[in-house]
């Protein structure tokens, strides 16, 4: 039988990192879902609301690629109460060719924030103005941070604020990013204010009611929600989804069930028999995406398989190139 690779986050974190390799790979990931037959099924989907927990399995076999992944992630979001993370979970490789597993990846979620993070970037870098220098992030937690780094690696960001309900935590967020990326972040509780002066405003919220209303939002901004995973999220106003400029998923299959787009169906605002354009489309240019300064722009993230079987076969090439992580016989 086969060897297995055993790698833990701890392996994986020494590998890889939210930056442009990153970022690429996402990308031809989507474009390869727009341009290959890729096989990726609906999303397998547990609610457990005794415990606030939801788990999500996401898979997708993309042409080209000699494994893919099969990722199971839970998010529990009481466990902070308990001094456990929100989210973590695993991804298993498999080979195409034979089925047989080949590599257990004990991330935590790492490779979904990742793969997360640079899926908004990708939505920016073909989306938002060539010159957008100010961003707000609705959110305060990891990925509230790793979004702000990915949209500093496309475009050039001089300033950032993180917004909150909790003013504490849009601090302490902000804090840390300025640090980290070395420009100013500042932090508010005021939602309006923060969406009235970005160029690039990304959602990162497991809001159940809209964060970011249509009126706040300017000509001219690009807006990345991507907290909105369930029937039940819904960050940004549904109205906004009918008189913005251009709307773009990642997948309208999914979008329609479970983003921002199910949310403005369901309110009569978008029209149930229209085909928008995905985000691969765009990449592939087989559909137009931003055609003038002044646009309002929207992309629609819920988190696609082909995005996971991108950044493990990466992850697990690297390990492989350095001899990290146990190999174990079946």
């Amino acid at each position: 039988m086969p060897e297995i690779r055993i790698l833990t986050e701890t392996d994986l974190h020494k590998v890889i990192d939210l930056d442009m390799d990153a970022i690429d790979c996402v990308e031809n990931a989507f474009h390869a879902l727009a341009t290959k037959d890729v096989r990726m099924p609906p999303i397998l989907r547990l609610d457990i609301d005794e415990y606030n927990g939801e788990v999500d399995v996401k898979t997708a076999y993309v042409p080209g690629i000699d494994s893919f992944a099969i990722k199971i992630s839970p998010g529990f979001f009481d466990n902070p109460k308990l001094g456990l993370p929100s989210v973590n979970g695993l991804m298993n490789l498999f080979s195409s060719k034979t089925g047989m597993l080949e590599a257990v990846l004990l991330d935590n979620g790492y490779l979904t924030d990742i793969r997360t993070a640079a899926a908004g970037g990708v939505a920016a870098k073909h989306l938002a103005r060539s010159d957008a220098k100010h961003a707000a992030i609705y959110g305060a937690g990891v990925q509230a941070r790793l979004q702000l780094k990915a949209l500093t690696l496309v475009r050039d960001i001089t300033s950032a604020t993180i917004w909150a309900r909790d003013l504490a935590k849009a601090e302490a967020c902000a804090k840390k990013a300025s640090l980290e990326l070395g420009i100013p972040v500042s932090a508010t509780s005021d939602g309006k204010d923060a969406a009235q002066h970005a160029d690039i405003i990304v959602t990162t919220t497991p809001s159940r009611d809209p964060v970011l209303r249509a009126d706040w939002v300017t000509p001219g901004t690009h807006v990345t929600a991507m907290g909105s995973d369930a029937e039940h999220k819904n960050e940004i106003d549904p109205a906004l989804i009918g008189t913005a400029d251009l709307y773009v998923c990642d997948s309208q299959a999914q979008t329609s069930i479970l983003g921002e787009l199910h949310h403005a169906l369901t309110a009569g605002i978008a029209d149930k028999n229209a085909t928008f354009p995905e985000l691969g489309q765009i990449i592939a240019k087989s559909m137009t995406g931003r055609t003038s300064a002044d646009q309002i722009t929207i992309c629609d993230l819920t988190g696609t398989g082909v995005q996971d079987t991108a950044i493990a076969t990466l992850a697990r090439s690297r390990c492989n190139a350095v001899g990290a992580g146990v190999e174990i016989n079946s």
